[in-house]
């Protein structure tokens, strides 16, 4: 059998350790798709649209920190997955998308697929190139590997004459080194130190990124121990490790109130991992910065850093080493039952049950938007490791879930979802099914658009008239979780109540498989 330029491709791949790819193909890509049947030790996970498979991708590269392959068809197959390919770069997700071309000599005759690629990828992409010569396939596929071992999207071109051409056997694959991390600024540290030992009270730290990990919190549990300073998640993060004994951080509020609120008083804010905090969108009544004005801002490392090991040092230089963590956030109290009925479905009924049932080691993925809580009360939960949406371009839940489980086969994966965003990517339930994935979806179902609502209340809109429920509700016709879930090939179940969801939720807890509950909270 002849081998092809995209055999190389694949056996490239295998070789860098890239063993997995999420795909939603088309015809200019059918030659990649034999080279993938002739090499079953690539796993070759389906998703039905081009969003779940970009999502997959960042959920699986957040877990393992390496890349998987993505294979999109022509530039529109990349476009529909850029949503979730901004999410993965706000997260520093390693991720190689293989974006399959027109053959060389039919890009001039500009058919109907025909599209600007580079254009497409660059802004979701920092490392792009369009592969041109079959002598460089593996210098190719090694250059983007090495660029999304940094934390980036790499996005390979292929020319449908590249991959079906016969190729003579390959070069070698020269494995590159995992890039080296940046030296930290020696200036910047020291004034970072300075300022902890005369003013730890008064300053602030927001971390994320492997900053976010248990050894790397443990140190900053230490410095706030020793020096009083105060330490912030910054407020999206690609994955942090929480849950009973590991320690506990405080999340920035996005929102210009409690955010201000949460870093009022500091003098300093050190970021590790981390960007300026600012509001997520902008408003008519004022700056959307959270800093204190008169807050000094240090840069001190971003994802090129060993952002460990510079937390280690902050520890010994502050003299913290020696000293037990401290939490750096406060514990959340019990959920109380709702005064009106105890059996009544809220979200905080919902998250009080997830985090008293969440089992050892488990995979929480968070896109409940709008109904948030479940991070406050789950410090004191089974270890476990928790992601979320970063970049907020939303239908990324259920694919985050879907390539954490692929990822990480031996593991639970918890996704608690929002309905209105769910829907994007609904189709990653499919997958889930396809793949026997151990994955629980819980859907908060409030029929709605709700963050929207809150905006609208923003602006002064007290009661919604008939355009803007029209635009924001999803209750006519209400969405059947249920049923789409079936059809998709996932079972269901609907809770209505707290005793019916804590039912549903340790009956999915106990068997392994998909499974859907719909927390109907309305």
């Amino acid at each position: 059998m002849s081998r092809t330029g995209a055999d190389r491709l694949c056996e490239a791949l295998l070789k860098l350790g890239v063993d997995t790819c999420f795909s939603n193909p088309g015809t200019s890509e059918m030659h990649f798709v034999a080279a993938l049947d002739r090499r079953p030790e690539m796993r070759y996970v389906p998703g039905l649209f081009e969003g779940v498979v970009t999502g997959a991708a960042d959920g699986y590269g957040r877990m393992t920190d390496r890349p998987a392959a993505t294979l999109l068809h022509l530039g529109p197959g990349l476009a529909n997955g850029l949503a979730n390919l901004h999410n993965a770069r706000r997260a520093a997700t390693p991720v190689i998308n293989i974006v399959g071309e027109h053959s060389t000599e039919h890009l001039p005759l500009d058919a109907p697929l025909t599209s600007d690629i580079e254009s497409l990828a660059r802004p979701m992409s920092s490392f792009v190139r369009r592969m041109e010569r079959a002598e460089h396939i593996e210098a190719d596929v090694a250059a983007a590997w090495s660029a999304a071992m940094t934390g980036v999207v790499s996005t390979l071109i292929l020319p449908a004459d590249l991959s079906w051409a016969e190729s003579k056997a390959p070069a070698d694959v020269e494995i590159p080194a995992v890039p080296t991390p940046s030296s930290v600024d020696e200036d910047l540290l020291s004034r970072v130190v300075a300022a902890l030992k005369d003013r730890g009270g008064k300053v602030g730290f927001v971390l994320s990124g492997l900053a976010l990990r248990e050894a790397a919190l443990a140190d900053a549990g230490r410095i706030a121990a020793q020096t009083g300073a105060r330490f912030f998640a910054q407020g999206s993060n690609g994955r942090m490790e929480r849950g009973r004994g590991r320690v506990a951080i405080e999340k920035l509020s996005y929102q210009a109130a409690p955010g201000r609120a949460q870093l009022a008083g500091l003098e300093i804010i050190v970021l590790i991992g981390a960007a300026e905090p600012v509001t997520f969108f902008g408003y008519p009544t004022g700056s959307g910065r959270l800093a204190p004005c008169e807050a000094a801002i240090i840069d001190l490392a971003g994802p090129q850093h060993d952002l460990a090991a510079i937390l280690a040092r902050i520890a010994d230089l502050a003299g913290a080493r020696s000293l037990p963590p401290q939490p750096l956030a406060s514990m959340a109290a019990p959920a109380v039952p709702d005064s009106s009925s105890v059996d009544r479905l809220t979200v905080r009924a919902i998250n009080h049950a997830i985090a008293d049932r969440l089992p050892e080691n488990a995979i929480v993925c968070d896109e409940v938007i709008s109904s948030a809580g479940f991070y406050d009360l789950s410090h004191e939960a089974a270890p476990h490791d928790y992601l979320q949406l970063t970049g907020g371009a939303i239908g990324i839940g259920i694919p985050l879930a879907t390539g954490a489980a692929i990822a990480c086969p031996d593991r639970k994966i918890v996704a608690l979802q929002a309905d209105g965003s769910g829907m994007y990517t609904l189709q990653g339930l499919w997958t889930q099914a396809r793949e026997g994935l151990d994955v629980v979806t819980i859907i908060f179902a409030n029929h709605s658009y709700a963050i929207l609502h809150g905006e609208m209340r923003k602006l002064g809109v007290e009661e919604a008239r008939r355009n803007v429920g029209r635009m924001l509700d999803l209750d006519a016709p209400r969405l059947d979780w249920v049923r789409l879930a079936a059809g998709m090939g996932v079972p269901a179940g609907r809770a209505t109540t707290v005793s019916r969801f804590w039912h549903l939720l340790d009956d999915a807890l106990r068997q392994r498989g998909p499974y859907l509950i719909e927390a109907s909270l309305a």
